[in-house]
């Protein structure tokens, strides 16, 4: 019996939206609650264009009036601001070797859909964390660092992560705190953490998705959260702080057959939204038809457009162990 070829089980018009499905079911930034399905992006995503723009009316202010015959309210104007994304352009290139034990088994296109669907889960989340460190740097150099708590040079005693700190960094959001419900930590502030037992395994009302919960907020372990001589960032998100849209590439999926090299492959291609929500992206320096990640690492290519306690991320710079004198 000859031996499968890709070009022989994958089907794109079910393999397409198989993978797009089953990357939001392993990704770790969809289990957590830091993104959540938004259908609205899904169609702004499939609208066309580099840029997708995204209108929206600020916060009502004012004092109220007190009500009489004589004097007329007042009238205040409704504020309105934009949110821009960038739509990123990405794709992979798969030959048969990579897949050869795919191939084999009972249900190939379904297994090739489980791995490609987790290597762009893979990918998503190490661009977010790109797209962070543009993020926070801006914030540093234009708004103060006033969603950055930033411990590491506090000398020994005071500058490693506790239950104390974190909660301090939380509390840079004010009374909108308690809208911070996940942490994405660097392992050797994992390992801290369990140190000093923190880490809580019970069944909670909190999404665990393996890592644990810690002051009630779902763990992601990610050893991509910066590191610089010691100094590790770990970052907390409120429910929904990243906006997320599938898009449409214009050929999703490919399979190809080298004839005189006998090789097989699978050509996967995905336009998608991953985005900090209030924070618009700039396009000053992109030098393709999409941002690398490099480039979204860049600080001047973000710029907060919400109200501060309206961005639902903050940061905090620490030691992972304590430092003794």
């Amino acid at each position: 019996m000859p031996s499968l070829k890709v070009t022989d089980i994958i089907v794109p018009e079910i393999f397409n939206p198989y993978v797009v499905e089953r990357t939001a079911e392993l990704s770790n930034l969809v289990t957590s609650g830091i993104i959540k399905p938004d259908a609205n992006l899904n169609k702004l995503a499939t609208a066309g264009g580099k840029l997708i723009n995204m209108p929206f009316f600020t916060d009502l202010s004012g004092a109220d009036e007190v009500l009489d015959d004589t004097n007329p309210l007042s009238v205040n104007a409704i504020g309105s601001g934009q949110d821009i994304a960038a739509l990123f352009m990405r794709g992979k290139a798969w030959g048969v070797n990579d897949l050869a034990k795919a191939l084999a088994g009972a249900d190939p296109m379904r297994v090739i859909g489980d791995m490609v669907a987790a290597y762009w889960a893979r990918m998503q989340q190490a661009l977010l964390l790109s797209i962070l460190k543009g993020v926070f740097a801006d914030n540093v150099d234009q708004d103060n660092s006033d969603h950055v708590l930033d411990i590491s040079g506090d000398g020994a005693g005071k500058s490693h992560i506790t239950g104390g700190t974190v909660i301090t960094a939380a509390a840079l959001m004010g009374d909108a705190m308690l809208g911070l419900t996940a942490m994405m930590i660097h392992s050797a502030i994992y390992a801290e953490l369990q140190r000093q037992n923190l880490i809580d395994f019970t069944p909670t009302n909190v999404q665990n998705i393996g890592f644990g919960t810690y002051l009630n907020k779902t763990i992601i372990l990610d050893d991509g959260c910066p590191e610089d001589a010691g100094d590790y960032t770990t970052y907390l998100f409120g429910a929904g702080a990243i906006g997320y849209g599938d898009g449409a590439a214009p050929v999703p999926t490919e399979t190809d057959r080298d004839s005189l090299q006998g090789d097989d492959i699978l050509i996967n291609r995905r336009h998608f939204v991953l985005h900090p929500r209030g924070i618009a992206f700039q396009n000053d320096s992109i030098d393709g038809e999409s941002p690398t990640n490099a480039e979204v690492e860049v600080l001047t290519e973000w710029d907060r457009v919400y109200e501060s306690k309206n961005i639902r991320l903050v940061a905090l710079v620490s030691k992972a162990v304590e430092e003794t004198e």
